[in-house]
C-alpha cells in the first residue's frame, strides 16, 4: 500500500515540472526503482492510473528501470552486486554487507508535448 504514497508524489513531481515547463500533456515518465527499494512497478502503474485522471498526466506511460543491489564489503571493503539471496562478500566471504547501491526511487525523465 505505500506505492500509493509514493506514486502520489511522482505525480506531484511530474504535475510541478510539467506545468513549469508550459506542457499541455505528460507522454511518459522515466522512473528508476532499486531493488532493493521493496517498490513494485505494476502497483505504481496501477495507482498512477488512478491518481493521475483528469491532469496532464492522465494516459502517460511509466516506463521502469531497475538497478541491482549493490553492496560494500564491512570487513575488506569490496564492493559486490550479490548472487541472489547470498550477500556474502564473494572475496573475503564475510557477511558484514552494507547497501551502496539499489536503494534507489528516482524520476529520470518526463516527456511532454
Amino acid at each position: 500500500m505505500h506505492e500509493l504514497s509514493v506514486t502520489q508524489s511522482v505525480l506531484e513531481i511530474v504535475l510541478t515540472h510539467a506545468e513549469q515547463a508550459g506542457a499541455s500533456r505528460v507522454q511518459r515518465v522515466n522512473i528508476v526503482i532499486g531493488e532493493l527499494s521493496g517498490i513494485v512497478g505494476e502497483s505504481v502503474q496501477f495507482y498512477f492510473d488512478f491518481v493521475s485522471k483528469d491532469t496532464l498526466a492522465e494516459g502517460a506511460e511509466l516506463v521502469f528501470r531497475r538497478t541491482p543491489a549493490q553492496f560494500r564489503c564491512q570487513a575488506c571493503g569490496a564492493t559486490y552486486e550479490p548472487q541472489g539471496a547470498d550477500w556474502t562478500c564473494p572475496l573475503c566471504h564475510q557477511l558484514r554487507p552494507e547497501a551502496i547501491g539499489g536503494q534507489e526511487l528516482l524520476i529520470e525523465s518526463i516527456e511532454v508535448e
